[in-house]
């Protein structure tokens, strides 16, 4: 096995390391593993390959890290033809919540939700997604 080196805030290694604890894991590289084979494998859903697709994304932020709201912007802007709305609202004393609805191909939905996911200084993005033709009385009948 390779041995990396990755550089990580010390609270989350803490984090980590509490929960190879107290998830009876071998140590953290075990989650770490397990963590990067289930991120790697979100997208890799073949019943949603080739379907349309709606997406919601939701991205928590402190507010006065406008950087954030900047890059939040920039890809509302970059990805116009998949995002159909976008809401931006204050949360409790400190944080702002981006909130996203997508539409498009499992790609273009995986592709933002990495571009949010690599913006520096978000708290938590979370997304779902469901395949637009499951709606209605006929799903599935076609």
């Amino acid at each position: 096995m390779t041995v990396v080196s990755v550089s990580l805030p010390e609270e989350l290694l803490d984090r980590i390391d509490q929960f190879a604890d107290d998830h009876g894991y071998t140590g953290r590289s075990e989650v770490m593993r397990e963590a990067s084979r289930n991120l790697l494998g979100e997208f890799e859903d073949k019943k949603l390959e080739g379907r349309d697709l709606m997406g919601v994304v939701t991205v928590v932020f402190d507010y006065e890290t406008t950087s954030v709201e900047e890059r939040m912007m920039h890809l509302r802007h970059e990805h116009e033809d998949i995002v159909a709305s976008n809401f931006h609202s204050h949360v409790g004393g400190h944080h702002c919540m981006e909130l996203f609805v997508l539409e498009g191909s499992l790609e273009e939905i995986s592709t933002f939700v990495g571009k949010v996911r690599a913006t520096k200084d978000t708290l938590t993005v979370d997304y779902s997604v469901l395949p637009v033709d499951d709606f209605g009385p006929l799903a599935g009948m076609g």
